[in-house]
């Protein structure tokens, strides 16, 4: 085992599950559990529950769960090793490494190094005469200062295939490290490598602890692409980093500003702003979601104002709305982003915008009075009842009802009608949404649809029987000594599914390192199973606490049941085996 089973009986005492899981999701007792809007799907009313009594989560809704490592897996997106360190800092215990952690590591401190060269290169490139091209696009263009490119460690990528490429192999660095940073690329054709950003201004990115990890670059002119940026690397995962973080952080206990592009940033932090950020190439991810909800409690948005940075602002709205953090929007008029607002207009005025942000309702009923011409009766009744529906999505009734007498008289109908409509719509969507879960439940019971475990449904009776023994096992360790005293001890091939085997497999190899006296089998198997697999696991085990009689008779009588149902299975397999053969020869004869 990597990590000795002391520590991670020690990171997990000492991170307490609701204090960890508080940080991601409001909770609300409710008896002795805990629940909340679980972090990892869109829900309006709460299904997901801490158990803190057995120190475990799961989602009746989307069916995530597990221990305080496997949250911590899908919250921070994470390896099972990853997810370990990060909760043994979270509580100052140091982990000894293995030889495959100091490899990586040690892969990650060459890609720091050579991003830390690079930078400088860069940076040296741009206020060298080699750079002018760059230093003029960003001093005459874009109006920066020599402090705002020293601020930010702006730079040049020359027009050359090896500048880079040379300079790093000069510090002794290797070909396949410098594609591996994405510093440089490899010819398909020659197999030789050359510089990865050529003839662009460059955008050093920077992790919060101010680290080099990776680049943006781009062109000066309209060609494309216009951007060019870092892909993940050992150092750097764009979905869980933002630019700018390493300064933002200081500034946006209150709010962040989130932004599309580095320029937009610069251009904000220029003119005060110094909480902006922004996405890196790519959509705002559920990972920048949850980090910026480490940071701040609100987000205003301001994104271009076409129609891409619009579905952009639908998409954070929803990702930020899902970890609970306020969010609004900002519209622009007379510019189509950030940077040229300022330019236009001025800090004040950006900041008068800032304090007039919309509410994501607010934001997207003024996009439905702008889409339609209320002067044509069926474009009007179309803005009436896309308002319905804008409503009726607000969970909360007294929230409701302040928006119907908001909207009311912009839509020229009484505030009663427009309310009657919204409940017939609300009771006839609750109607249908009932009817689906029930309908999504009873396949399930059966099988149908199991992505974690797609052979249940082949034997829903032995997967059944097979998921009764395996919850028995976790739950009472002790039970798998008595069954192998007594000479019939459990094998991974018992199980019917491939999952169940994996299961088994784990919860036999936990137990071989671990006496018959262990209680926490459950939380062991994280080592040797994916996210979605621990999941299952654990709601196995609710289902068996939930019954009073989990005795060592029951796992037996659940092996006979699993025994005989796989047995009929085969049998009935052999049965269709000797029809077809008996029909062929009856057809041949």
């Amino acid at each position: 085992m990597a990590i000795e089973q002391a520590a991670i009986e020690e990171i997990k005492f000492r991170n307490n599950i609701e204090d960890v899981i508080s940080q991601y999701v409001t909770l609300k007792r409710a008896g002795s559990n805990l629940v909340g809007l679980c972090p990892f799907h869109s829900e309006k009313s709460p299904s997901f529950t801490v158990f803190s009594n057995e120190g475990n989560f799961y989602c009746f809704g989307c069916g995530a769960g597990g221990d305080v490592i496997t949250f911590i897996r899908r919250a921070e997106n994470l390896d099972y090793r990853s997810a370990l360190e990060f909760l043994a800092k979270r509580v100052g215990i140091t982990l000894a490494q293995n030889e495959t952690d100091r490899q990586e590591a040690r892969r990650k401190e060459r890609v720091l190094e050579m991003n830390k060269l690079a930078a400088r290169f860069f940076h040296e490139k741009l206020m060298s005469p080699e750079g002018r091209e760059g230093y003029e696009y960003l001093t005459k263009a874009r109006g920066l200062s020599n402090s705002h490119i020293r601020h930010f460690g702006l730079g040049f990528a020359p027009n050359s295939f090896g500048a880079l490429t040379d300079l790093l192999r000069s510090k002794g660095y290797a070909d396949h490290e410098m594609a591996s940073a994405f510093l440089c690329g490899v010819s398909q054709k020659t197999g030789r490598p050359y510089d990865y950003f050529r003839n662009r201004v460059i955008f050093p990115i920077l992790g919060v602890s101010g680290d080099v990890i990776a680049f943006g670059g781009r062109v000066m002119d309209d060609s494309k692409p216009k951007y060019l940026n870092s892909s993940d690397t050992p150092a750097f995962k764009k979905s869980r980093n933002l630019f700018a973080m390493n300064f933002a952080k200081n500034y946006c206990s209150e709010q962040i500003i989130l932004c599309e592009g580095y320029m937009d940033v610069i251009a904000l932090h220029c003119a005060g702003f110094t909480n902006a950020v922004a996405t890196l190439g790519t959509a705002i991810t559920p990972e920048h979601a949850r980090m910026l909800k480490r940071y701040t409690k609100k987000v205003v948005i301001s994104y271009d104002s076409d129609g891409a940075g619009q579905n952009a602002a639908d998409k954070a709205f929803k990702l930020l709305g899902e970890v609970g953090v306020e969010t609004k929007i900002l519209r622009m008029n007379g510019a189509k982003d950030p940077d040229e607002y300022i330019k236009k207009f001025g800090p004040e005025s950006f900041r008068k915008l800032i304090e007039g942000s919309e509410t994501e309702f607010d934001y997207k009923f003024g996009k439905i009075l702008a889409k339609y011409d209320f002067g044509i009766t069926s474009e009007k009744i179309k803005a009436l009842d896309e308002s319905e529906k804008l409503i009726a999505q607000v969970p909360s009734a007294a929230q409701r009802e302040i928006y119907i007498f908001d909207t009311a008289p912009k839509l020229g109908v009484t505030p009663d009608v427009m309310k009657r409509d919204i409940e017939r719509f609300i009771s006839k969507r609750d109607k249908i949404a009932a009817a689906e879960q029930s309908k999504k439940i009873m396949l399930e019971s059966e099988g149908y649809g199991d992505r974690t475990n797609p052979d249940y449904i082949k034997n829903p009776r032995a997967a059944a029987a097979e998921e009764a023994i395996l919850a028995l096992i976790i739950l009472h360790p002790e039970y798998l000594h008595e069954i192998s005293k007594n000479g019939n001890p459990l094998k991974e091939d018992e199980m019917f599914t491939q999952l169940g085997k994996k299961i088994c497999s784990a919860v036999l190899a936990s137990l071989s390192e671990n006496s018959e006296h262990d209680t926490d089998i459950e939380g062991k198997l994280g080592e040797f199973l994916e996210v979605d697999e621990i999941a299952r696991v654990t709601k196995m085990c609710i289902a068996r606490r939930s019954l009073t009689n989990n005795t060592l008779a029951v796992l037996q009588e659940c092996r006979k049941t699993l025994a005989d149902a796989k047995r009929k299975s085969e049998l009935d397999i052999q049965d269709i085996i000797n029809m077809k053969r008996k029909k062929s020869d009856t057809v041949n004869n």
